[in-house]
């Protein structure tokens, strides 16, 4: 029997299918209310609203769990690759070792972009930001590629955007740093993998070659699988919004890549570092801050710290809290702003006011860190979310394609604004004072 939801409105019972998901979640499907009642919800920020059903990621935000597919995200970080990863995203399950080798080599063999392209590197500013060139020149490589770009695309022609965007995208994410602090471009190399390829195309210069170490390597390639998906949040739902439209995936990329942009989104390892730089051209006298950020009347905030998903421990933030202490070790580096950081971390697990409220470190707080033990400047922070999250962005624009029941997104709204009025010619308008 059909498990339905009973709302009374003006009078009128009406009843709502309720769906149960396989990990037990439920909502209430709303899609008939308006046509039966003439209501909507109203659901600022969609906090509370499902806009589609997916099979890519499961959150359970009060247990502190994440799984790709139905795998732990720590057994994936432990024993997988990032690759091995996109796979599973993309595709919905892990490699056979033939499909495997088959995916990389087209990743690597489509690994080069049109020589036109580099001119528009060029054309950029010095100063400009790596996110502003990145969400750009994704949405060119649709102009190199016209024979991908139809509305209803098949199989084949849908895997072969996805190649080429995975491979390529690194290789863009490179060249915007090169072209920032006025470098030459380094290619991929076939026999690296493609974090080393990443790293190798970032550092390498003409007069020196850089080699990761692996405990580098590996960091990143938690650190990406880490940040390849998220379920819908807000640069994966501008994806599927702009794709809903039957825009191309490069198209539907490019929005995802200015939704990240935010400081309240992949923006915020970012913010954290600069909070940080912040607090130690203050002093260092990190206690202060913490003393600020419980102070209601007080607009400092401290970023990094909580989530509005997990109200428990970040499970990704648990993971990299390992690998950050790791880092910092055995690169032995000596930072005022890495002390900060452990100093605000100590004070954040200890503190009850923050214990109270879950305030716990966040995946932004240990990504900053990390990026900056690896050598990464801090406006490339945010690419490097973007580069992680790529495949999530990738699965669920496939996902949202191959759904035959998927239609343009259309919020409604409660309109709120003047009622009618007349139009009064120029002379006749009069602003009334104060």
């Amino acid at each position: 029997m059909a498990v339905t939801a009973k709302l009374e409105l003006d009078g009128q019972i009406v009843e709502l299918p309720v769906v149960i998901g396989t990990e037990q979640e439920k909502g209430v499907d709303v899609t008939r209310l308006q046509a039966e009642s003439g209501y909507i919800t109203l659901d600022p920020g969609y906090a509370n609203t499902g806009a589609c059903k997916s099979a890519i990621t499961y959150i359970d935000g009060d247990q502190g769990i994440l799984r790709y597919r139905g795998y732990d995200i720590a057994e994936l970080c432990e024993k997988s690759t990032f690759m091995e990863v996109s796979y599973l995203l993309i595709h919905g399950e892990l490699p056979t070792a033939e499909e495997f080798t088959r995916f990389k080599d087209k990743i690597l063999l489509h690994s080069l972009i049109h020589e036109d392209m580099k001119s528009f590197f060029t054309s950029y500013p010095g100063h400009a930001h790596p996110m502003a060139i990145l969400s750009s020149m994704v949405c060119s490589l649709s102009v190199y590629h016209p024979e991908l770009l139809k509305p209803n695309p098949t199989a084949k022609e849908a895997s072969q955007t996805i190649t080429r965007l995975l491979s390529k995208v690194r290789v863009l994410a490179a060249f915007a740093y090169k072209r920032s602090v006025g470098e030459a471009f380094a290619y991929t190399r076939p026999e690296l993998d493609y974090v080393s390829n990443f790293l190798h195309m970032m550092f390498t210069t003409p007069m020196r070659d850089y080699v990761a170490s692996e405990t580098v390597r590996k960091a990143l390639d938690v650190l990406f699988i880490l940040h390849a998906d998220h379920e819908q949040n807000c640069s994966t739902s501008t994806v599927r919004m702009v794709g809903s439209s039957k825009a191309n995936l490069f198209a539907s990329i490019s929005a995802g890549v200015c939704a990240l942009w935010g400081p309240l989104h992949g923006g915020a390892n970012q913010s954290v570092i600069e909070m940080l730089e912040d607090i130690a051209r203050d002093g260092c006298h990190y206690r202060k801050y913490i003393e600020k950020a419980k102070d209601r009347n007080d607009p400092f905030r401290l970023m990094g710290f909580g989530h509005r998903v997990y109200k428990s421990y970040d499970p990704r933030a648990a993971i990299l809290k390992k690998y950050c202490d790791q880092i910092l070790d055995q690169l032995g580096i000596s930072d005022p702003i890495f002390d900060i950081a452990k100093g605000l971390e100590e004070a954040a697990l200890t503190d009850p006011y923050f214990i109270e409220r879950k305030l716990y470190p966040n995946v932004d707080f240990y990504s900053g860190v990390l990026y900056r033990a690896m050598g990464f400047p801090t406006n490339m922070f945010t690419v490097l979310f973007a580069l992680g999250r790529l495949p999530g962005w990738i699965a669920h624009w496939k996902e949202m394609i191959e759904d035959p029941g998927t239609r343009i997104a259309r919020p409604r709204q409660i309109y709120v604004g003047p009622s009618l009025r007349s139009y009064l010619p120029l002379g006749q308008r009069v602003r009334a004072e104060g």
